[in-house]
């Protein structure tokens, strides 16, 4: 139930902009690099909603910070069905960011907590959660060539409406699904033992950025590449639908690795797996190859989200895994915020998306080479629980 949360938040709120993209830049004229700037907008309110959750969940618990994030995006949605300009849409995006930031930051937590209380499947349980924009890109993979082939070109707008719809029947089973918060307040001594984490996280947290900027460009353009190789609405529905059932799959597929790979291998792993997926469309253009890149770099790129928690949950103790978080994410809103825009002005001036993408899947390797650097903080993390 929790994970619905992050459906909303990243499935739908952020990725399917991906989906309607290529109707409104077809619309309303804009440039791969004006294109790239509303995923840029978005990334930057996630960052600000990031950095807002740690002493939001302090004010106000977890959950009730989650259940504020989901709706903020789907008011957000709702604007974006709404708006004649640039300007409000930009906007638009950057709620919508806020929002998916405090539902993914404060959910995340709350998953942490359960996989604490189940230690035996703690790295699955937090894959399911991580596994919920999944659910999100299945369906709006599912629903926004629909519209769009129903209504036709132009139809962006209703397809934010279909969006929002399906958010708002998300919103209601998040709001039923109250989980127990665990008081964990932070002794001295963690604090003291623990202040200069983040010093010691650098690798990682330089590799996230990097993956960060690297996988956003894929999930922002390649729609746009299926679309300008032939794809018609069924098959960017397919292309689509295979990231997000690919993405649902992962919990199963890396339980076992997240649980027993130590330092940052795990990270490297799996990005290393995401840049396979982003790498084949330069490789063929072929339809086999198009669903191949969907089905591995689905399966990878939010497992590499949940390799970063359970790096925090294994190696810190209970009372730093929100603000543990809330850096990880930070670094990661500071690379979405930095990838679409550049791979755009990157696609522009190359006069093709495969520069764009060439670019992302640099990023990407460039993430696993800083990955290969981060050790764990070691044993005498107090209070740390191991899986």
């Amino acid at each position: 139930m929790l994970a619905l949360a992050p459906a909303v938040g990243l499935g739908i709120a952020r990725f399917a902009y991906a989906l309607v993209l290529p109707d409104m830049r077809a619309d309303l004229g804009w440039s791969y690099a004006e294109a790239g700037w509303m995923n840029t907008s978005n990334a930057a309110g996630y960052l600000l909603g990031a950095l807002l959750c740690t002493r939001a969940i302090a004010m106000a618990g977890a959950f009730r910070v989650m259940v504020i994030g989901v709706w903020a995006c789907i008011f957000a949605l709702v604007l974006c069905a709404l708006a004649q300009q640039s300007v409000t849409l930009n906007a638009a995006r950057g709620f919508a960011g806020v929002g998916g930031g405090l539902a993914f930051v404060s959910g995340g937590v709350l998953a942490a907590h359960i996989a604490q209380r189940n230690p035996e499947h703690g790295a699955l349980y937090l894959g399911l959660f991580y596994a919920g924009p999944g659910l999100g890109i299945f369906l709006s993979g599912i629903t926004v060539p629909t519209v769009l082939a129903l209504f036709g070109a132009g139809s962006w707008r209703i397809a934010w409406v279909a969006l929002a719809g399906l958010s708002l029947v998300f919103s209601v089973s998040v709001m039923r699904s109250k989980v127990a918060e665990i008081s964990t307040p932070e002794s001295e001594k963690d604090r003291v033992d623990h202040q200069p984490f983040a010093l010691k996280m650098l690798p990682l947290l330089g590799g996230y950025l990097l993956f960060g900027a690297g996988y956003i460009a894929y999930m922002t353009f390649m729609i746009a590449w299926v679309r300008d190789g032939g794809g018609g609405a069924g098959f960017q529905a397919a292309f689509w639908a295979a990231i997000g059932a690919a993405a649902m799959a992962s919990p199963w597929i890396w339980a076992r690795l997240l649980k027993r790979l130590q330092h940052g291998h795990a990270f490297v792993a799996l990005i290393g797996f995401t840049a396979l997926g982003a790498a084949l469309p330069l490789a063929s253009g072929g339809s086999n190859a198009l669903f191949l890149s969907a089905v591995i770099f689905g399966a990878a790129f939010f497992a590499v989200v949940a390799s970063t928690t359970v790096f925090v949950r294994r190696n810190l103790p209970a009372g730093r895994w929100a603000p543990a978080i809330g850096a990880l994410t930070v670094a990661f809103g500071i690379g979405q915020m930095l990838g679409p825009v550049a791979t755009g002005i990157i696609t522009d001036y190359s006069g093709g998306l495969s520069g764009g993408l060439l670019a992302s899947v640099l990023m990407l390797i460039a993430a696993c080479i800083s990955g290969l650097f981060q050790r764990d903080l070691g044993a005498g993390a107090s209070g740390a629980t191991r899986d």
